[in-house]
């Protein structure tokens, strides 16, 4: 198995952040603006990308820690029974964000393009949090002709 992983830090609270990757609210102000389902685990996440877009189950929430989600649908195919996690900590001046996306079957260029992704979608969370100036898709930067 495969996995992506990056870390980020980001000045403002463990209590602000773990919001925003956890309400429909504050997810749409830094990953893509159509976001629907978040909420309690079991829940099911839909986040859509011009009408299409991966679902996720909220696995597992531990308030202001972590936050889990497994993919659950068939697209995008190479995303099936991948898992997305976020931990957090902080070291009183930062709150850092340690993401992974785990379980890929295969290192592709799909893979390579999806961990580009994620980093330009976690410094949209950078600047949601500390300016209040995500780019959600789809005013995110973009790096080639794929929709996600």
């Amino acid at each position: 198995m495969h996995e992506i992983s990056h870390r980020v830090g980001i000045k403002a609270s463990v209590e602000k952040i773990y919001q925003a990757l956890t309400t429909n609210e504050g997810l749409t102000q830094w990953w893509t603006n159509d976001v629907s389902g978040a909420g309690a685990v079991g829940s099911i996440i839909k986040f859509r990308f011009n009408g299409g877009g991966p679902d996720f189950k909220v696995t597992e929430l531990e308030p202001n820690k972590t936050v889990r989600w497994q993919h659950s649908g068939n697209m995008p195919e190479a995303w099936v029974n991948t898992e997305i996690s976020f931990q957090l900590s902080t070291d009183g001046v930062q709150t850092f964000v340690r993401f992974s996306h785990t379980n890929w079957q295969e290192c592709s260029d799909f893979m390579a393009h999806c961990s580009t992704k994620w980093a330009v979608f976690l410094l949209s969370l950078k600047g949601a949090m500390e300016t209040n100036q995500g780019k959600p898709f789809p005013n995110d930067i973009s790096i080639d002709t794929l929709n996600f």
